[in-house]
């Protein structure tokens, strides 16, 4: 005998995604805020500017600005697991070091005018013509130590994995799909006035990650292409890069 279920009283099937479940998760915003607040500071700097404060006066945003994001990520970093365990291997490391210096010299060479968008006033530490250390150190400190890790938990451990799950944490890095892999890396190029280059690292640091499986690869040829970098703007001068 066939058995049929009552439609008033049988289980209606759960939906994929839920109308009341918010768009991003805690461990979503732990990650989003921190480079929400490095964008803001940007944004604010731009229109600061356009009220008529010289560009020179405004070099104070960037410590307030690394401040505000070093606070964010010390406040939420016990839910960075990605960076809670093991460190790389040391052959990992001498490849993750490799690949930042690599991703330098590409990122100095590929300025070309169809490779860029918009134009960049640079950050010019000198002051009446001398150049101020303690703004160079700073600015080197922040773009080393504390834009790796904030720019590398967005766009690489976040945005990367969230695009093929919304449960990103879970999904390992070797197994990120092709659209999460092209639209983390081409947003994180466009973030960039050196478009171009910002796409060429974004590649690499991707693949860092997903081949070590640990985020701290990326992180740290993130933090030698930015502090060689910064090495490289002083000896020369070009602050453009900056």
């Amino acid at each position: 005998m066939t058995e049929h279920n009552d439609p008033r009283t049988a289980p209606s099937a759960s939906p994929a995604f839920s109308v009341d479940a918010p768009l991003f998760s805690r461990a979503a915003w732990a990650r989003i805020l921190p480079f929400g607040a490095y964008i803001f500071f940007i944004i604010l700097g731009d229109m600061l500017e356009r009220t008529g404060i010289a560009r020179a006066d405004l070099r104070w945003l960037y410590p307030v600005q690394i401040g505000a994001v070093a606070l964010l990520l010390a406040y939420n970093w016990r839910g960075y697991h990605e960076l809670r365990g093991p460190l790389p291997s040391v052959r990992q490391m001498l490849v993750s070091l490799a690949v930042g210096v690599l991703v330098l010299v590409l990122w100095i060479n590929l300025d070309a005018p169809w490779m860029t968008v918009g134009s960049s006033p640079g950050y010019d530490p000198r002051r009446n013509g001398e150049l101020d250390w303690v703004l160079i150190v700073i600015r080197i400190a922040g773009a080393a130590l504390v834009v790796p890790v904030m720019e590398e938990l967005f766009w690489r451990s976040f945005v990367m994995r969230w695009v093929d799950s919304a449960d990103f944490e879970a999904l390992e890095p070797a197994r990120v799909g092709i659209k999460g892999f092209l639209v983390s890396v081409v947003l994180f190029g466009f973030e960039h006035n050196l478009w171009l280059a910002g796409i060429v690292a974004g590649v690499a640091y991707s693949l860092l990650y997903m081949r070590h499986r640990n985020l701290w690869s990326a992180v740290l040829a993130h933090a030698v292409t930015n502090g060689l970098l910064g090495v490289w703007v002083v000896a020369t001068g070009s602050w453009a890069f900056w």
